[in-house]
């Protein structure tokens, strides 16, 4: 399906508005101490003198609403027993249930989520369209899929579903691939690795045993499984060309670079090159990141590839890619060209990060403005690195970068205490977990509590919050293109799958809408070519509106 051409905003994009700035000054993100919020569970990365590469990758987090009350609950991946690794007491990922108060009750035992094997990352989405949200978890190990009952409770069955593959896997992604309105299912595959296949790759220069790089270790593939329907799924990643490629992958988003209505994946990997998959429209993909000029750096080596994100972050309707790297590499804001072409664009952010590592992150819109600011979770994977590397060092602060007119200034220094501190960040999800209009944040640490973040005065601007409901489309609407107009401005924006690194964002959309006190139009272009055109939406407000129905109570 073609974008049609009322989709494209005015000639030049995004510009500057007075004021933005001024008024983003006064928000900040506040951090929820646990005995305030109920979260006392904490990240056991199980790191050992024997360095085994999986200690220091996990783990992920995601925001999702698995009873269907409308306050965005908290899931939290950990680690647990494998070849390498034995805890001293059990372990388990956990649920946190939102009472809407502001406070979270742990009900991973009562859920039956507790997991299994050493933890990587969480996607949560409605595979089956039975209106419960599911959830699927990576491992060091055997991934689980587990399915919402409509109850507050669970049923693992990745292995009747066929999604139990063993390994070692990373970034989940839910997206329709192949436009038959049912959620297909991207799985990052990362290094072959094992106990038997660990290495010694030597001491450090203070002597001490060190973590081996990924390029130490054979590929490892990833995998595509196509929705059959009926709760079953089949491993398509041999005819889609999705397994021709070795790969060593992290991070990976689901999103549409060239407006044919099919969805592309762009694929974070590490010490290898980034892969590009653009869908053919025929089941097939192909890889196109050399051509397309985001495989390696402008040096032409393979970086450090994590978290990775996209966006239209310049408002020329083009959607456009992020890719964090470690230090010294650079991170990367790659400026869609034409479809088939990017660049790398921002000086500001390349400047900013040469000292970071970059995992988590996301576009997102902290300040209601309507155009996507961007937000970074870091960490050194290396434990000892601050001994011998004296400007870097394991934990690290986070990053917030605000959009000025389709420019990034770093604003952490002016946004909260939080952005001070260092913290060996990994997973980082976004949402709203107050219902208060604008965007929290939930970053996971490696070995450590976690962090919720709340986000103050972003909603001093007004917004619009939409659920939506696919009649028609695959059940998260996982590509729609949401059009709106306030104040004489039009934004818009594609509805991506996954992102980050590990992670699961708030599905909902909140529509930034500035100064206006209603949104003037709001259109839902839904993936299966369905339109739904929503007039003078009053802000400040959630709705639902179902495909073919508009705004439903």
């Amino acid at each position: 399906m073609l974008l049609p051409a009322c989709w494209s905003l005015q000639e030049g994009g995004l510009q500057a508005q007075a004021g933005d700035a001024d008024a983003a000054q006064n928000i900040e993100f506040v951090k929820v101490p646990p005995k305030a919020s109920g979260i006392l569970w904490t990240h056991e990365n199980g790191m050992s003198e024997q360095r085994h590469l999986p200690e220091t990758v996990g783990a992920g987090c995601a925001f999702l609403d698995y009873d269907n009350d409308g306050w965005m609950d908290i899931y939290f991946v950990n680690s647990g027993p494998s070849d390498f690794y034995r805890p001293d007491s059990e372990l388990a990922n956990a649920l946190y249930r939102n009472n809407g108060d502001g406070t979270f009750e742990d009900v991973t035992e009562a859920a039956g989520v507790r997991g299994g094997g050493f933890g990587m990352g969480a996607a949560a989405a409605d595979y089956d369209a039975d209106g419960d949200t599911d959830l699927f978890v990576t491992n060091y190990g055997r991934n689980l899929l587990y399915r919402n009952r409509g109850d507050g409770t669970f049923e693992e069955i990745a292995r009747e579903a066929g999604l139990d593959a063993s390994g070692w896997f990373t970034q989940a992604v839910w997206f329709d691939y192949d436009n038959d309105a049912r959620l297909d299912l991207f799985v990052s595959g990362f290094v072959s690795y094992s106990l038997s296949a660990a290495k010694f790759c030597g001491d450090n220069e203070i002597g001490r045993r060190h973590y081996c790089v990924p390029r130490s270790f054979r590929p490892s593939r990833c995998y595509l499984y196509r929705n059959k329907g009926g709760g079953s799924f089949q491993d398509v990643s041999e005819e889609s060309g999705i397994a021709d490629f070795g790969s060593k992958a992290f991070g990976a988003v689901a999103t549409d670079i060239n407006n044919d209505g099919w969805m592309d994946l762009f694929v974070a990997n590490d010490t290898v090159q980034n892969f590009l998959f653009v869908n053919r429209g025929d089941g097939s993909f192909s890889e196109e990141g050399l051509l397309m000029g985001v495989a390696y750096s402008e040096s032409g080596t393979a970086r450090s590839g994590m978290g990775v994100d996209a966006a239209d972050y310049d408002g020329d309707g083009r959607q456009d890619l992020f890719v964090a790297n470690i230090d010294q590499e650079m991170f990367s804001l790659y400026r869609n060209l034409d479809g088939i072409d990017f660049l790398d664009a921002s000086l500001e952010i390349r400047r900013e990060t040469r000292l970071f590592s970059g995992w988590g992150l996301k576009f997102f819109d902290y300040d209601n403005d309507g155009d996507p600011d961007l937000i970074l979770a870091n960490g050194h994977p290396d434990d000892m690195i601050g001994l011998f590397k004296a400007q870097v060092g394991y934990k690290e602060e986070l990053l917030l970068f605000e959009n000025r007119g389709g420019e990034y200034k770093n604003v952490s220094g002016r946004s909260g205490d939080i952005f001070g501190e260092k913290h060996a960040a990994r997973g980082l999800a976004a949402g709203d977990y107050d219902n208060d209009g604008d965007l929290d944040i939930l970053v996971s640490n490696n070995g450590g509590p976690p962090l919720l973040l709340n986000n103050r005065g972003g909603n001093g601007k007004r917004w619009v919050g939409l659920r939506l409901i696919a009649t028609a489309g695959n059940p998260e609407a996982v590509g729609a293109v949401i059009v709106w107009k306030a104040g004489g401005k039009v934004r818009r924006r594609l509805r991506t799958g996954g992102g980050s690194f590990l992670s699961s964002h708030d599905p909902r959309e909140i529509l930034g809408l500035g100064a206006s006190p209603a949104a003037d139009e709001i259109a839902i272009h839904w993936p299966s070519g369905t339109v739904d055109r929503l007039a003078a939406v009053d802000a400040n407000a959630y709705i639902t509106v179902k495909e073919g129905a508009g705004i439903v109570q």
